[in-house]
């Protein structure tokens, strides 16, 4: 397993436990610390990698949110199962903010790991769908990326 992979789950722990107790920013450095700790062993060089990831998915939580719930409208996201919601917010903020770091068919394959690693029997699919589906619309214009997604 890769150390970027590896580090995503990392990121996915740290946003579950932020979301589930409720989104307060303020424990999210010592939830990162903690999962670096217990899961981190040997891949800290990147740590900085899975803050600054966690940091980008809570500073555009609204409008990473805004966005799957445009591609999954029978799906509202509070009805998501808060692994699945997490994943999916790591490969809308890697497809859409940080682009230039992550190529899109990378972003998507690791959230589709994650989901079959640890989302539902149907979790890889949903979220194969859903950032599929967003992948699309940004093949249709890939010079405007932002106002597609």
């Amino acid at each position: 397993m890769s150390k970027r992979h590896l580090a995503r789950s990392i990121v996915m722990h740290t946003l579950y436990q932020w979301d589930f107790r409720g989104n307060p920013s303020a424990i999210v450095p010592a939830i990162i610390d903690e999962q670096m700790k217990e899961f981190g062993v040997g891949i800290e060089e990147t740590e900085a990698f899975v803050r600054a990831t966690v940091d980008g998915v809570i500073s555009h939580q609204q409008e990473i949110d805004k966005t799957i719930s445009d591609y999954a409208p029978h799906w509202p996201l509070d009805q998501m199962s808060l692994i699945d919601k997490n994943i999916l917010r790591i490969g809308v903020y890697e497809l859409k903010f940080n682009i230039s770091e992550i190529p899109p068919r990378v972003a998507i394959n690791e959230a589709i790991e994650l989901a079959k690693t640890y989302g539902g029997p149907t979790s890889g699919k949903f979220v194969n769908g859903i950032l599929g589906a967003m992948y699309k619309e940004m093949e249709k214009s890939p010079n405007d990326i932002s106002k597609n997604i």
